[in-house]
């Protein structure tokens, strides 16, 4: 029998490769060979570190918890649009500089908006907002 730190990780990548749609708890316990009660009590422990979100939901008849990673593995398409690649003050920009990220306009507002995107739902997919808090 595997360790329970494996079968945490386990889990959990599970559930991060199911991407915006999630999966059923009464279905993973299949797919990671563990019984319903112990991974019950492994996806409490994963929702109390905060590396996922469960919503409760009827399948089948059946009460079980959809779940849902709040990480979600890092692209090179999640920064193609940050203005630093492009700026021609990036030689010059650095944390307590005269020049800093910390106060550039233009990377708040990217920043900003790609928050607003993540949290507002679109084509069906409200789950980011609802995982986030």
């Amino acid at each position: 029998m595997p360790k329970k730190g494996d079968l945490e990780h386990k889990t959990l990548q599970f559930i991060v490769s199911a991407g915006a749609e999630g999966l059923l708890q009464s279905e993973l316990w299949h797919k990671v060979s563990a019984s319903s009660r112990e991974g019950s009590r492994i996806s409490i422990k994963l929702e109390n570190k905060g590396l996922i979100h469960r919503e409760r939901e009827l399948h089948d008849g059946r009460w079980t918890y959809r779940l849902f990673s709040k990480k979600r593995p890092v692209s090179l398409g999640s920064i193609l649009t940050c203005p630093c690649l492009v700026c021609e003050s990036n030689p010059r920009c650095e944390v307590g500089g005269s020049i800093s990220p910390n106060d550039c306009e233009r990377l708040t507002e990217w920043i900003m908006n790609v928050s607003l995107k993540e949290t507002t739902p679109s084509s069906g997919e409200g789950y980011i907002a609802k995982s986030m808090g």
